[in-house]
């Protein structure tokens, strides 16, 4: 609301409009025109063209679970490999498959780094190239 404060004259002509209302009419309007525009619930259907050439489904290979106790005992899917001849040929069986296996080589916290290493080694020697470390949160302390 417009108010004028002062001791102006009467007899003088007010050149100034009073836009409160217009704009109270007009967010009434706006309102109203908001509530009354219909929902879009009509659904349009369309024929969308296919992938013909989609490529075939990816192959999850097999894995693997390698770990090494602490006194460097190595287990292969929790069987006790008793020596590194037969930790070779397990190795090399893995090399051969197609697709390779991903091996998940998971180190007892206490085990040496020694026996870790000769386990790497060999699995690079024998052509075992998807191996991977796991169970790394138990370092974290």
């Amino acid at each position: 609301m417009a108010m004028q404060v002062g001791g102006g004259n009467d007899d003088e002509v007010m050149m100034e409009i009073n836009t409160t209302p217009l704009i109270d009419v007009m967010l009434v309007l706006l309102v109203m025109l908001i509530i009354t525009i219909p929902l879009q619930t009509q659904a349009v259907k369309l024929d969308m063209p296919q992938n013909l050439n989609a490529p075939a489904p990816i192959e999850q290979p097999e894995v693997v679970d390698l770990e090494v106790d602490f006194d460097g005992t190595v287990f292969w899917n929790g069987i006790a490999v008793p020596n590194t001849a037969l930790l070779d040929q397990y190795l090399r069986a893995a090399a051969a498959q197609t697709p390779q296996p991903e091996i998940h080589l998971l180190p007892n916290r206490l085990v040496k780094y020694d026996y870790v290493a000769k386990v790497l080694s060999a699995a690079q020697r024998l052509g075992v190239n998807r191996i991977g470390f796991v169970g790394n949160e138990q370092y974290m302390d």
